[in-house]
């Protein structure tokens, strides 16, 4: 029953994980922006915690570490990973491919999903707290 009470909080804790890491790559991006041959790095977190949270997903039950895992990968083994990324073109001659502008919009729009997790996750808590104050009248 508790794992279940605080199985929101995992997967809030996951995306903050993510937005994390993307922040990370793109300060790394724009660090690089006047790197020869730099390639911009990118965190797609969200495709990985969708498969995550799958319920239609079939997984086998495990009873040992070494048994092969059956079906989707569990919250807890979701891997957010930062790969770089060759699809787009180079936009300029020394082979970088970082548009400072795209950048600052990303940094922007994943500051927003950032702030919006922490605050939903800390309403969490406000609520459980109220739950065990509230307990003790």
């Amino acid at each position: 029953m508790v794992g279940g009470l605080f199985n929101n909080t995992r997967i809030l804790e996951k995306a903050i994980d993510g937005t994390v890491m993307r922040n990370e790559a793109i300060t790394q991006n724009i660090a690089n922006i006047d790197t020869p041959n730099y390639k911009r790095k990118t965190v797609a977190f969200e495709k990985v915690l969708s498969d995550a949270l799958d319920s239609s997903n079939f997984r086998g039950f495990r009873t040992d570490k070494k048994h092969i895992p059956i079906g989707g990968t569990e919250l807890n083994n979701a891997n957010i990973t930062i790969t770089e990324d060759n699809t787009t073109l180079e936009m300029r001659l020394d082979g970088n491919n970082v548009d400072i502008d795209a950048e600052m919009a990303l940094m922007a729009k994943n500051n927003i999903i950032y702030n919006a997790l922490v605050q939903k996750l800390s309403g969490q808590f406000r609520t459980l707290k109220s739950v065990i104050s509230e307990g003790r009248k």
